[in-house]
C-alpha cells in the first residue's frame, strides 16, 4: 500500500502545456504515473506527450475522472489553479509552485479544508510512491518500493535520506515533501496519521529543520503511533533570528530552536539522527523488533 497516490491514481497536470509542465509530464509518464488529463487555458485541443489538454479542470475530471493534480503554474494563478482543482472535486492537489503570496496560501489552506481536499505544498517537491506514481519532480531513480514512509520539509535533504534509505535495502512506501514555506496544506501530523493507518508503513522518517513548531506537533502525535520513527533535523547552525533557505525556517522569540525539537522528539521515543547517512542504521535498529 501508500499514501496518497499509487498505481490508480490518475493525475492531471495543471500548466502542462508550458516549459517546465511539458516536461515533467513526460518524466511521470516514464516512471508509469497515469497521467490522464491536462489544463491550460487558450490551449485545449492539444496534446502533450500523448495527454489531451483541456480548457478546465472540470472538463478532464468529467471525461477521465482525474483525481490527483499536480500544478506547474506560475505564482501569480496558483491559487485560481488549485482552488479550482478543488472545485472540481480534486481530492489530492500537489502545489509545487514557489514565491506564492502569503494571503494567498493562507486562503488555500481554508479551501482545502473546506473542500475536504489534501494540498500538499506550497513550494514542495511532491510525492512518490516508488514503483506506483511519481506526482512531483524528485529524482525517481533514488526510490525503491519498501516499508519506510518520509515525510519532510526539505526536498533535497529528503532525497538524500531516500537514497542512503535504498543503498542499505530500505525502500519507501511513500515519501511526502510538505513543502518549505510558512503556510502550507499537509503537516507532519497529518502525513503520520496517514502513514499510522497504512498497514505496509512499518516505519516513518520525518526531515525536519528549524522554525516552527511542527516538528514539536508531530512529536506529541508520535506519542501515540505504535510505529516507530526516526528524525533528521537541518540547522544545527543557524543563528536566531535569521532565515534560513526555507520561509519556515526561521527561529522567532526562542521559539521553533534545533534544540527544543531534539529535545521533543527525544522524549517521543523518536532517535534523531546526526547526519542524513545515520538514518538507515537508526531505521533498521528501530525495526528489529517488530
Amino acid at each position: 500500500m501508500a499514501i496518497l497516490v499509487d498505481e490508480k491514481t490518475k493525475v492531471l497536470v495543471q500548466g502542462i502545456t508550458g516549459n517546465q509542465g511539458a516536461f515533467h509530464t513526460s518524466q511521470m509518464i516514464a516512471y508509469g504515473t497515469r497521467v490522464v488529463a491536462g489544463v491550460s487555458p487558450g490551449k485545449a485541443g492539444q496534446e502533450v506527450h500523448g495527454v489531451p489538454v483541456y480548457e478546465t479542470v472540470e472538463e478532464a475530471v468529467h471525461s477521465h475522472g482525474a483525481n490527483t493534480s499536480i500544478l506547474f503554474v506560475p505564482a501569480p494563478f496558483a491559487k485560481d489553479a488549485a482552488m479550482e482543482a478543488m472545485a472540481a472535486g480534486i481530492r489530492v492537489v500537489v502545489v509545487l509552485t514557489e514565491h506564492i503570496p502569503l494571503h494567498d496560501e493562507l486562503e488555500l489552506v481554508a479551501y482545502a479544508r473546506q473542500r475536504r481536499a489534501t494540498m500538499v505544498g506550497p513550494n514542495t517537491f511532491g510525492v512518490i510512491s516508488p514503483g506506483k506514481c511519481k506526482a512531483g519532480f524528485m529524482p525517481s531513480v533514488i526510490y525503491k518500493p519498501g516499508p519506510v514512509g518520509i515525510a519532510a520539509r526539505s526536498g533535497t535533504l529528503s532525497y538524500e535520506v531516500a537514497a542512503t534509505l535504498s543503498a542499505a535495502g530500505l525502500g519507501q512506501s511513500t515519501a511526502v515533501g510538505l513543502g518549505g514555506d510558512r503556510i502550507v496544506g499537509m503537516s507532519f501530523v497529518d502525513a503520520l496519521a496517514l502513514f499510522a493507518a497504512d498497514t505496509h508503513t512499518k516505519a516513518v522518517v520525518l526531515v525536519g529543520e528549524i522554525g516552527g513548531t511542527a516538528e514539536e506537533e508531530a512529536a506529541e502525535f508520535l506519542k501515540t503511533m505504535d510505529k516507530p520513527a526516526v528524525a533528521y533535523l537541518a540547522g544545527k547552525s543557524a543563528p536566531p533570528g535569521k532565515r534560513m533557505g526555507h520561509a519556515g525556517a526561521i527561529i522567532e522569540k526562542g521559539r521553533g530552536t534545533f534544540e527544543s525539537k531534539v529535545k521533543a522528539f527525544k522524549a517521543a521515543g523518536c532517535a534523531v539522527a546526526e547526519f542524513p547517512w545515520d538514518v538507515p542504521n537508526l531505521v533498521a535498529e528501530a525495526l528489529k523488533d517488530r
